[in-house]
């Protein structure tokens, strides 16, 4: 083990925060573009770089994504997405099942989607709703589904016979309703509940009072429900016992919370300030990933809110989500002492001209006491390329932060 003091690690993951130059910030990104002082000076203590959290051009979900910035490789863990939403909200797959995410959606008679979120949809309104869709069983598949954060939901199909291979039913735009399809033929059945099941929840969703109010005020219905991203539990090395260190997670995202729980992180609970939406206090959750710190060896802080806004194409909003980002960066630089190493990046780009994750590389500034610093001077997609770290990958990311802590076996006499 290396001699010095054994520092401490936060990762800083600002969700979905790079982009691409836009038309209405006259050409630059929204990073590019928004004054980040307490950003720019961890930039020039420290050092900096660009990331490709899978590999080159690959665009990733937050889930492969999470799981490189972990230290895994996504290519051999990665068994789905579903899995990872439903611990995050408290559903645990058994082996055996089968887990999605699903959005609550808006549909039209035609079955085409016209709204994929509701109109962002959220609790308590998505409660109700899945009280309709509760106790279900279909060709003797138990179902079990919960709502998450805001439009976001998880089901699980509990039975014999079950395969993950199946497409998703969810078009990922608008449009219609896709029918699932198993990508084997073992994964026939499994198809045919998803369907019974996407079937069901509109006809139980459709006329339920939540909807009937909706409509009264003019906002769109949450009148399906629709699985995405099949997965099985996957088979993980717990992060504290593969790095020796006591981690943990700070996330207001169940999908979040959910591949950190698997992974083995302790999930510490928000309070309700801490939405995983635009509207989240940043604040707040600093101070709770500085307090976990007195406790844990690792902690990853998750803010969604840049994602949401380049998700729902509004360049102008991520500015704004940019500069609060940067006065989070303001609260940590002021409360965090010199045995911490602090990691600010992004889990992935999602530009606000695409409207969806892209496979640029993501910007990155690593800090601690005692660093020799480089000529890197702005926190941006451009201003980090300048710094002495380069261009790497996400899963390089931990170790660089595990040897800045005093943290690393020496490989070799």
């Amino acid at each position: 083990m290396m001699s010095g003091v054994r520092k401490k690690i936060l990762f800083v993951v600002m969700d979905g925060l790079g982009d691409r130059g836009c038309a209405s910030l006259g050409g630059k990104t929204p990073l590019e573009h928004t004054q980040t002082p307490n950003l720019d000076k961890f930039v020039r203590l420290g050092n900096s770089g660009i990331m490709d959290i899978i590999s080159p051009g690959v665009p990733p979900g937050s889930d492969t994504a999470h799981l490189s910035l972990l230290g895994y490789d996504p290519y051999k863990v990665y068994r789905g997405r579903g899995p990872f939403e439903a611990a995050g909200i408290g559903l645990i797959s058994r082996p055996g099942d089968v887990a999605f995410r699903c959005n609550f959606s808006t549909v039209n008679d035609k079955m085409e989607v016209t709204d994929r979120r509701a109109g962002r949809i959220k609790e308590p309104e998505t409660t109700e709703l899945i009280k309709a869709l509760s106790g279900m069983v279909i060709d003797g598949v138990e179902i079990l589904v919960k709502e998450g954060t805001e439009h976001r939901a998880a089901l699980i199909l509990r039975g014999e016979g079950l395969d993950p291979n199946v497409t998703d039913t969810d078009p990922h735009d608008l449009g219609n309703v896709l029918t699932s399809v198993g990508r084997t033929k073992n994964a026939a059945f499994t198809a045919s509940i998803v369907n019974k099941f996407v079937r069901t929840s509109y006809e139980r969703m459709k006329e339920h009072p939540v909807n009937i109010l909706r409509r009264k005020k003019g906002l769109p219905e949450a009148n399906i429900l629709l699985p995405r991203g099949a997965g099985s539990f996957p088979d993980i090395l717990p992060f504290p016992q593969k790095n020796m260190m006591k981690a943990a997670c700070v996330a207001g995202v169940g999908m979040i919370k959910g591949i950190c729980g698997v992974c083995g992180l302790d999930v510490i609970d928000v309070p309700k300030e801490c939405t995983g939406g635009v509207d989240t206090d940043m604040i707040i959750k600093a101070d709770v990933a500085l307090k976990a710190l007195n406790k844990y060896d690792f902690v990853l802080m998750n803010v969604k809110a840049a994602d949401v806004a380049g998700h729902d194409g509004k360049p102008e909003q991520k500015c704004s989500v940019i500069s609060r980002l940067d006065d989070m960066a303001g609260r940590l630089m002021e409360m965090m002492d010199g045995n911490v190493v602090v990691a600010f990046t992004a889990d992935h780009c999602t530009p606000v001209s695409v409207g969806d994750h892209s496979g640029d590389p993501v910007p990155v500034t690593v800090y601690t006491e005692g660093m020799v610093s480089d000529n890197a001077t702005k926190f941006s997609e451009s201003g980090c390329a300048e710094g002495r770290i380069g261009r790497i990958r996400g899963c390089d990311l931990l170790q660089i932060c595990i040897d800045l802590a005093n943290r690393s076996e020496k490989f070799g006499a």
